[in-house]
């Protein structure tokens, strides 16, 4: 069995101006890295074998802090990423309610985060039996991975928190 322990990046200026940032290469803001400093205490006195992130620099940057305080190197895999929101990366709230009615994002569907997501965790686990793994990744790729596992959501996965979650042979566990 292996343990993920799953961890949104810390805040970002879009996430404060509530901008859609989707895989737009946004960076920590000083909230942010006061954030992944606190993700980095919470953390000091768990046991973790690995430490994975997404690639974008607002999951790398929280990753990082977390692992020089455990003498780990962070591993960057992609397919961690948030959705792609394409043409609407950067829009807000009333941005989008001032689209037509029915308008669509141009970036990727439900299916396919989940299917690049679920790849990523399947192999971080088949690379660590038995371990303890951070995952720190997107509020909407953890969710999406979140929902698949227990069929649940949850509803806002703040910046910098974790939930864990395991999986042994295939099939996802909830952890307390």
């Amino acid at each position: 069995m292996t343990t993920l322990l799953l961890a949104r990046h810390g805040e970002t200026d879009w996430n404060r101006d509530f901008r859609i940032q989707g895989s737009s290469d946004i960076a920590l803001n000083d909230l942010g890295r006061a954030q992944a400093h606190g993700l980095t205490q919470e953390l000091e006195d768990v046991e973790l074998d690995a430490i994975y992130a997404s690639d974008l620099s607002r999951a790398r940057a929280t990753a990082e802090a977390v692992a020089a305080s455990h003498g780990l190197e962070v591993r960057l895999d992609p397919r961690l990423r948030e959705r792609s929101f394409g043409s609407w990366e950067g829009l807000t709230r009333e941005d989008i309610a001032a689209l037509p009615e029915g308008a669509r994002h141009d970036g990727e569907s439900d299916e396919e985060v989940r299917e690049r997501v679920l790849e990523a965790v399947q192999a971080i686990a088949d690379a660590h039996p038995g371990e303890q793994v951070l995952v720190v990744s997107h509020g909407g790729a953890l969710n999406t991975l979140w929902h698949h596992a227990l069929g649940e959501r949850v509803e806002r996965w703040a910046n910098c928190a974790v939930y864990k979650l395991a999986l042994r042979d295939g099939a996802f566990l909830a952890v307390d």
